[in-house]
């Protein structure tokens, strides 16, 4: 079984309905709630769709979304070593490097899933963006 870490943007087209992204987005979702694939998230995106969706919508709509988020998706932890790895490394970007680090030293996700496969150029862990995920999924039956 694959275990995923499905980045921010992914979760946000598909809260945000962002085409053409959105129904691979929808589908990575399915298969997490299905549990035909473990998806992972970790506090800093779960924050971050948070307050990008209390932009648009009442928080109890966007706790409501969440809530049904977290019921299907697992969450990394991202701890002091986490940081400090993040703060060390060389990524550009110091979310994507805590969102990298917790995944990494949690040595169970298989692939990270982002648009935004260039921003973690520094990562040991496999990067997918979502359209190469499902036909690799779809590949292996």
């Amino acid at each position: 079984m694959k275990h995923i870490l499905i980045d921010t943007d992914v979760i946000l087209d598909f809260f945000f309905d962002r085409e053409p992204f959105s129904e691979n987005a929808a589908k990575i979702l399915s298969l997490c709630e299905k549990k035909d694939i473990i998806g992972f998230v970790t506090p800093v995106i779960v924050s971050n769709v948070y307050y990008l969706l209390s932009q648009k919508a009442k928080q109890e709509k966007v706790i409501e979304k969440l809530k049904i988020l977290i019921s299907i998706l697992e969450v990394l932890v991202i701890d002091k070593n986490a940081i400090i790895v993040a703060l060390n490394s060389e990524f550009k970007d110091f979310e994507d490097a805590l969102q990298n680090y917790s995944a990494e030293l949690n040595e169970e996700i298989d692939i990270i899933i982002t648009r935004n496969t260039k921003d973690y150029k520094k990562s040991q862990i496999g990067i997918m963006n979502p359209d190469n995920f499902l036909k690799l999924i779809n590949d292996l039956g």
